[in-house]
């Protein structure tokens, strides 16, 4: 009798984090080589151009997860990277959506507690600031950016790779969710994004692992990037209780009945009917 192969699986360890970095600066770099020559040659400066910020942020993103497919998913499974993008039915979004939307106001509850004044936050934070303001103002360039790229570069190398590769390598998935939800807090490199991260890659993190589809982290994360960008747009802030103009405590309740209730829903009440990994 005929019998179906085993599909070898990948595994996330430090060779996997060289190849991300590794990959991550051959592809900036090349964007950075390719201003260069623009400077001197064709006395362009790239640098601000819209075209070149998302292009720089495309290099970096897919030379990381190239390098990963050809130094460590190949070697290991001998077939190339891919995950699942398998739609659910319609009853699991209308339960992760919300559930998305309940940890955000919580995350920006504890976001708000972070001191933006003294000696060194309120340095950090000009800092911060200054960096965020030199950023395009053409909203469709950051929507691509933020509401498209985003999502889909970032789920496959902190979702997809990461906390896939160490669920895979025996890891227990509480411990692998936390650890790539952390490491995907720290790229942002400051602490105010540095909280709204590691929240929001919890409940990225246990959707992946409860639908087994990489679609929806991707669908939520576009989600939250989205809401920021229309807050900015039409607020000229990212904060829900400024921009509904309610206390901040009004946000926090309401955040914690949505993810409460709706996260109980979706561990509890519902089975969730997905795909196998391939």
């Amino acid at each position: 009798m005929y019998e179906t192969p085993v599909r070898k699986k990948f595994t996330f360890g430090w060779k996997g984090a060289l190849a991300l970095v590794a990959g991550m600066i051959a592809g900036t770099s090349i964007m950075a080589v390719a201003n260069i020559f623009s400077m001197f040659v064709l006395k362009d400066n790239l640098q601000y151009g819209d075209f070149y910020m998302i292009a720089t942020n495309a290099a970096g993103f897919l030379g990381a997860i190239f390098a990963f497919d050809y130094l460590i998913y190949r070697p290991q499974t001998g077939r190339k990277l891919n995950f699942n993008l398998s739609t659910m039915n319609f009853s699991t979004y209308l339960l992760i959506f919300p559930m998305m939307l309940g940890m955000m106001f919580i995350a920006e509850f504890v976001t708000a507690q972070i001191p933006v004044t003294g000696p060194f936050f309120g340095k950090y934070y000009k800092f911060f600031s200054d960096l965020m303001s030199q950023m395009t103002n053409d909203r469709p360039t950051l929507i691509l950016l933020a509401v498209i790229m985003a999502p889909l570069f970032e789920e496959i190398v902190f979702r997809g790779i990461i906390q896939g590769g160490l669920i895979n390598r025996g890891v227990s998935p509480l411990k692998a969710i936390l650890l790539s939800s952390i490491i995907f807090g720290l790229v942002h490199a400051n602490p105010w994004q540095f909280v709204g991260a590691v929240f929001l890659g919890c409940v990225l993190g246990l959707v992946y692992y409860k639908t087994k589809s990489l679609l929806m982290p991707i669908l939520l994360h576009a989600f939250n990037n989205l809401c920021s960008a229309l807050l900015i747009f039409y607020g000229n802030t990212e904060s829900f209780s400024e921009s509904l103009q309610v206390s901040e405590y009004v946000v926090l309740g309401i955040g914690i009945v949505l993810f409460s209730a709706f996260y109980f829903l979706f561990m509890k009440k519902y089975r969730i009917q997905y795909s196998k990994n391939p």
